[in-house]
């Protein structure tokens, strides 16, 4: 029986590089880039009933322009087919999403300067989803390898209560804080912690698809000194803040 399961798992394991090898992930730079994902972003949201309609068909708010935020697409094929935005502190700068409902739990860690990765807007296109099941692991992916490039002590998940079990079981996240509502969505969130140093060896020899290169790592967010720089293309993979100044947030 551990045999079978084992080879499920290779299966699965291969199934998901494969896909991978046709994924490019792309900062978005210019104002169209960030259109799509904005608007990706609404359907997403919308379908889920998190979010409520409006009459611009986009979904973004203040964290989306601090100076740390970085906005990727997940292509395959070159069709847009994912998205994720990723704060990371460092250089003075500690704008996280996750500061709007969480601050009583995140402050004590960034005055232990604790370097803290947080990974929002986690969107999986719904007929791109249907056709390739493993884009939710690759796009989960982006967070993984930000938290290698920025060196990461906790990489974040605010997660509805539904998600929990994905990222436990995927990455070994542990929940720190039940559900709490959050300003613009309807469905509350909680928070879960990962510690990236010490689960990042265990988890990658299960899941080798998280591993990246210091290439990618640096095509996707920058040199790795440039930890608040913000990424300003979709049509090439190149590329003094205070706590909680962005007035509302999402996930």
């Amino acid at each position: 029986m551990e045999a079978i399961a084992e080879t499920a798992g290779n299966r699965f394991v291969d199934r998901v590089q494969k896909l991978l090898e046709r994924v490019e992930y792309r900062p978005a730079r210019t104002p169209e880039d960030r259109e799509q994902i904005f608007r990706q972003r609404y359907a997403a949201y919308l379908r889920e009933g998190a979010i409520v309609a409006n009459s611009t068909g986009r979904f973004t708010d203040p964290y989306d322009e601090t100076p740390n935020a970085q906005l990727l697409g997940l292509f395959v094929d070159d069709n847009l087919c994912a998205s994720m935005r990723i704060h990371a502190t460092g250089s003075g700068c500690f704008e996280l999403p996750a500061m709007w409902a969480f601050a009583d739990i995140l402050k004590p860690e960034m005055e232990r300067g604790r370097r803290i990765v947080d990974p929002t807007r986690f969107v999986v296109d719904a007929q791109w989803s249907r056709q390739y099941p493993e884009l939710a692991y690759l796009t989960a992916r982006t967070g993984w390898v930000a938290g290698e490039h920025y060196k990461a002590d906790l990489v974040l998940s605010t997660a509805r209560a539904e998600h929990q079990a994905f990222y436990k079981r995927v990455f070994n996240y542990r929940l720190v804080c039940d559900c709490r509502q959050y300003h613009t969505l309807t469905k509350p969130l909680s928070l879960l912690f990962l510690d990236f140093q010490e689960q990042r060896n265990v988890v990658e020899a299960r899941y080798p698809f998280l591993r990246s290169t210091r290439a990618e790592r640096e095509a996707m967010f920058g040199e790795a000194e440039r930890t608040s720089t913000p990424a300003t293309l979709f049509g090439s993979s190149r590329h003094g803040c205070s706590y909680g100044g962005a007035a509302e947030r999402n996930t």
